[in-house]
């Protein structure tokens, strides 16, 4: 009995092994929760207790002040990563018809005037000799002189 006790166990041993080749399951999509679904989580909690081994009110207040500041983090996160997507084109536009030098992930190194930016998917690029760069490759900048009269 106990060799088919084996032979059992070594068929679902191999039925839950990974196959690269099978389609994986598509993943579902991230959800988050508000604040009204944390209260109504906790209200839930409170009408299910236990009467005999209540909860604390204080355990209810401490996690409702830590979903708040999970929240306000997230906020400000998102608030900090505009900010930086602003300064970057405030950056770029900065260097408009100024002679930058810089260098390139494959070592090149590019000298010339920034003729425009131009942003793609949200993100600034520098034309220099008709080609776009990244502004954060600028190693060098100098001004265009201004003829004196």
């Amino acid at each position: 009995m106990s060799s088919s006790t084996t032979a059992t166990n070594a068929t679902t041993a191999t039925a839950t092994v990974y196959d690269p080749t099978q389609t994986q399951q598509p993943q579902l999509p991230q959800q988050t929760l508000g604040q009204a679904d944390f209260l109504k989580l906790m209200v839930a909690q409170l009408s299910s207790q236990d009467p005999m081994n209540p909860v604390s009110s204080t355990d209810f207040a401490a996690q409702l002040a830590q979903f708040s500041t999970l929240q306000a983090t997230q906020t400000m996160q998102t608030g900090v990563a505009s900010v930086q997507s602003g300064l970057a084109g405030l950056e770029a536009n900065s260097l408009l018809g100024a002679t930058v030098s810089l260098q390139t992930a494959a070592g090149q190194n590019v000298t010339g005037v920034v003729s425009s930016v131009q942003y793609q998917s949200g993100a600034p690029s520098i034309m220099i000799n008709g080609q776009a760069y990244d502004p954060s490759l600028v190693t060098s900048v100098s001004q265009a002189q201004t003829p004196s009269s």
